[in-house]
């Protein structure tokens, strides 16, 4: 798919690190304009290092607090004035907290919200007007946990379903303004991210790391943990043109690990 999407505007929120810097990396070795938003700019000038010496062209970066309004009014502003126009967001960004029910406070909930799914909602309403007229697609990443709750991530399980439904009603939306709007719910993926996550849920229950990732892996039977580039695949065929007619789907990248038909 090298070249596919030259020409195109793709934007990736938290293209930084993990799952969305995979992303945005295969987005730009296929030819495409690549924005990284995050809210580090030290590690998106390392992303961007990183993905043109992959071969693609550098990225753009924009560094904005994506838990704010005005964090994600600044990347859509960066956007516009250096770009003009966007034909692909992926809203990648979000790092809820696991952990004990008891132990997670008030703010910590508010947190997990603010980011994962006020982020997406707000970059999706505030990139509309572009996409529309480009016939874009928005790809929200959101994770296993939508569908199958965990004492351990209620705070993730709660973002990740409302962002499910969110998704499946803004492709209504989409449907009608010609935008392909679809979810990527990817299961364990070896990123940072997960690596913390098990360094949370060792602390909840007490036990190793090692422990918690056997744990884990055992538990949902699966070969291996997943890679950002198994996600970025799938992201990359559900915004070309094979997949036009794919809409408010939230597919699984997860080793077979999601138990329910649903």
């Amino acid at each position: 798919m090298a070249d596919g999407f030259a020409g195109k505007v793709v934007v990736v929120s938290g293209g930084s690190r993990g799952i969305g810097r995979g992303i945005a990396a295969a987005f730009a070795a296929a030819g495409a304009r690549v924005v990284l938003a995050a809210s580090s700019a030290e590690r998106l000038a390392a992303a961007a290092e990183a993905i043109a010496a992959q071969g693609g062209e550098r990225p753009l970066a924009c560094a904005a607090d994506l838990r704010t309004p005005e964090g994600c009014a600044a990347v859509a502003a960066f956007v516009d004035e250096r770009l003009g126009r966007c034909d692909v967001l992926v809203n990648s960004a979000g790092a809820t907290r696991a952990g004990a029910f008891l132990a997670l406070d008030e703010a910590t909930w508010q947190d997990g919200f603010a980011l994962k799914f006020f982020g997406c909602v707000r970059l999706c309403r505030l990139f509309w007007p572009m996409l529309k007229d480009a016939g874009g697609h928005v790809v929200n990443v959101i994770g296993g946990a939508a569908r199958t709750p965990d004492p351990e991530f209620l705070i993730g399980g709660s973002v990740n379903a409302a962002m499910h439904n969110f998704t499946k009603g803004l492709a209504g939306l989409g449907r009608r303004d010609g935008v392909n709007v679809n979810a990527i719910l990817p299961g364990l993926t070896q990123t940072e991210r997960v690596e913390q996550l098990f360094r949370q849920r060792a602390e909840a229950a007490g036990t190793s790391v090692e422990e918690v990732r056997r744990a884990q892996i055992a538990k949902e039977g699966i070969a291996r943990l997943g890679t950002p580039e198994d996600i970025a695949a799938l992201a990359l065929f559900l915004c070309s043109a094979s997949a036009r007619h794919i809409q408010g789907a939230a597919i699984a990248v997860d080793g077979g690990a999601t138990p329910g038909l649903y």
